[in-house]
């Protein structure tokens, strides 16, 4: 890990194309400005695990669930005529 010291107004830039400026310095808190293309996914760290983790949970389907939508997609017998 790469650790910088940064002043407000300072800045840090990753590649050719990301910009991370320090904006303001209160308490023990430290507000990033985030300039970087739109095809790159910028997130909180703890949003970021949210997300897997209701991800995950979505996907954990119990053989109740997987029977309910087999018979949503079960072929319907359609009378000839």
């Amino acid at each position: 890990m790469l650790v910088l010291s940064r002043r407000v107004g300072e800045q840090i830039v990753i590649g050719e194309d990301i910009v991370l400026t320090v904006v303001e310095v209160r308490n023990d808190t430290v507000r990033l400005g985030i300039a970087a293309p739109r095809s790159v996914t910028v997130n909180r760290a703890e949003v970021r695990r949210a997300v897997e983790e209701a991800n995950r949970e979505a996907s954990a389907a119990d053989d109740a669930a997987v029977a309910a939508l087999r018979a949503l997609t079960a072929p319907r017998d359609t009378p000839a005529g």
